[in-house]
């Protein structure tokens, strides 16, 4: 049975991979990002007026309709034109309406939705068509780039694309733990996700740095962990409308065992070692972990799970378990004891005893886990994704712990090659070999 690697990028733009020469000169002719599966330019032009026209019909959901209006609005901002429509509806008739999307019925924020589209343009009118309204945002995003200048005039070049996502997952990791965002420029950059197609906001909201959540159990983690910069329930249930009304999905990270200096500041019963805690001011690895042999760490990450679960109604919650340092774990008699008594020999399959409880914990909750590609081990069920990140610093090749996983039965994602903070330039990300098969 052939196995496809999910793709998972860091990035603000979709990666299509290595294109072909005719692949080529259609992108310096459309300008098209990401470029489509199919492109074919028929010849002429759509001239774009003041009486160009909407209609959105079929299922036509609000989100699409206040989709397509705001698309509408655009493509007026880019041309300076003043349209004659007032706002889009269903009632507008087809045989009036110069662009007439049809879709067959409402998309869900679910892994593997259908996204697919056509897009026919001839110089008389237009025509999306799709399976789900998500398709149909698509097609108008790529009809939003198609503007362009001919003899004084703006129009669209006829073509006719047939396009389908090359990966099912593509993603944006933003980091509000090290670096607090604020609601509005968390929404500029969903509004540039979906202008590019991508479909996942990976919300990293916990580290060495901070707690970026509203918690009623545990309200000691927004006053003493997070210096006042937080997100309320109110916002972040916004923000997952927000993203919701754009076709992306919202995963939370909350990162645990380790990176837990912000927690452990709040909560320093959880703690290994017995000892002040005070955020982090720097990025690093550091060596505070909360400790898995403490009942009650259970108790209060249940507590967490359960309000945020309730805020986030993707089926995935990260919990981060990336460069968990071991060395309080070791130094700690009574966890030595209890890792000697429970047969741990050493602190990966500490790791390992906390991730099972944890998943029983997501588990109860309805939720399924997602953590980087430390917490593999024997014990985790198939159903956890893998999040592979670490490379050649790491003594790794590109994607190698990627192809470990999968080889292991589990669906994993990509993030290696698409880190944005490493400044590489863009050429590197598109020639990162992500794209690999593998018999199981």
């Amino acid at each position: 049975m052939k196995k496809y690697f999910i793709l998972g990028l860091l990035i603000a733009f979709q990666i299509s991979g290595v294109v072909n020469a005719q692949d080529k000169q259609l992108a310096n002719e459309t300008t098209l990002m990401p470029l489509p599966s199919s492109i074919d330019i028929t010849g002429g032009e759509f001239e774009i007026t003041k009486d160009f026209s909407v209609r959105v019909e079929g299922v036509s959901p609000e989100r699409l309709l206040k989709y397509s209006d705001k698309v509408y609005r655009r493509i007026g901002e880019k041309t300076g034109l003043f349209f004659t429509q007032d706002f889009l509806s269903e009632t507008t008739n087809p045989n009036e309406a110069l662009l007439n999307v049809k879709v067959k019925r409402e998309g869900k924020l679910v892994v593997g939705e259908d996204e697919s589209y056509s897009l026919t343009i001839t110089s008389e009118n237009i025509t999306v068509e799709s399976e789900t309204d998500f398709g149909a945002m698509h097609a108008l995003e790529t009809l939003s780039q198609l503007i362009e200048v001919s003899n004084g005039k703006y129009v669209f070049k006829n073509v006719n694309i047939s396009d389908t996502p090359r990966f099912v997952w593509r993603g944006l990791m933003i980091d509000v733990a090290r670096h607090f965002i604020p609601v509005g420029d968390l929404k500029r950059n969903l509004d540039l996700m979906s202008a590019v197609k991508l479909n996942v906001f990976h919300w990293h909201l916990s580290d060495d740095q901070g707690f970026r959540i509203e918690l009623d159990s545990y309200p000691e983690l927004n006053e003493k962990a997070s210096d006042g910069n937080y997100y309320t329930k109110e916002q972040i249930r916004d923000v997952v409308k927000y993203a919701s009304d754009r076709g992306i999905r919202v995963i939370p990270e909350i990162d645990v065992p380790g990176h837990g200096t912000a927690i452990l500041t709040a909560l320093p019963e959880l703690a290994s070692k017995d000892t002040t805690y005070t955020l982090e001011r720097n990025a690093g690895i550091f060596k505070p972990v909360i400790d898995p042999t403490n009942p009650k760490t259970y108790i209060v990450l249940d507590n967490i799970i359960k309000e945020v679960s309730e805020l986030f109604p993707d089926k995935f919650i990260h919990i981060g378990g990336d460069e968990t340092e071991g060395e309080n774990w070791m130094h700690n008699k009574d966890i030595v004891a209890f890792m000697k008594n429970n047969n741990l020999k050493e602190a990966h399959d500490l790791q390992a005893y906390f991730n099972v409880k944890l998943y029983a914990i997501l588990k109860k909750h309805g939720k399924e886990m997602m953590g980087w590609e430390e917490i593999q081990n024997n014990k985790i069920p198939k159903s956890a994704l893998i999040q592979s990140w670490r490379g050649i610093n790491e003594g790794l090749a590109a994607g190698e712990s990627l192809e470990n996983a999968v080889n292991k039965g589990y669906n994993a994602i990509l993030s290696n090659g698409f880190y944005l903070d490493l400044l590489l330039p863009a050429s590197s990300h598109y020639t990162t070999n992500f794209e690999r098969k593998n018999s199981n």
